[in-house]
């Protein structure tokens, strides 16, 4: 009888998880790198809030691709940029970014990537979209991964490294 009970309570909680799948979002760890990626940004492109876009160069054993900057939107506390690369480098697709950037709490979140966008914190698998259960986490680790790489390897119009080593 005991297992019976054990058994109904245990379905009983399965029912109530909206996350069947056995994932759970690390917020604090989305929060984190979120926060990071707001001052990767703003390291790039300091004068974001203020003027209008930018770009620079991002150089790898001898190839020059651009990095831009687009402001689509610009609010008070928020702004919406599109973060691209062109042209096409041979190291990879050219990533396309809609980023919101949001300046009260410092922290950059992804709103688009590659046309795809509202991205939710967890999907169940195998979903009509077929995106990873933890889709909006890995785009935001991608965003920092790519301005991680601007930073390193990135040199503005005077060729000058953008970050000192």
């Amino acid at each position: 009888m005991g297992e019976v009970v054990q058994a109904a309570i245990v379905n009983h909680r399965n029912d109530m998880n909206p996350n069947e799948n056995g994932y759970n979002i690390d917020l604090s760890a989305h929060m984190a790198e979120c926060d990071a990626n707001y001052l990767r940004v703003m390291k790039l492109f300091p004068k974001l809030r203020e003027r209008a876009p930018s770009a620079f160069s991002v150089s790898l054993n001898g190839r020059r691709t651009q990095v831009s900057v687009e402001v689509a939107e610009r609010s008070r506390y928020t702004t919406v940029i599109r973060l691209r690369q062109s042209p096409d480098a041979p190291w990879g697709t050219n990533p396309v970014f809609r980023v919101r950037l949001y300046h009260d709490a410092r922290c950059a979140e992804v709103i688009e990537y590659q046309c795809a966008k509202h991205f939710n914190a967890v999907y169940p698998y195998p979903n009509a979209g077929m995106r990873q259960r933890d889709e909006k986490a890995q785009v935001n680790r991608l965003l920092g991964e790519f301005l991680a790489f601007c930073l390193r390897h990135g040199v503005n119009a005077a060729r000058e490294p953008l970050l000192a080593t």
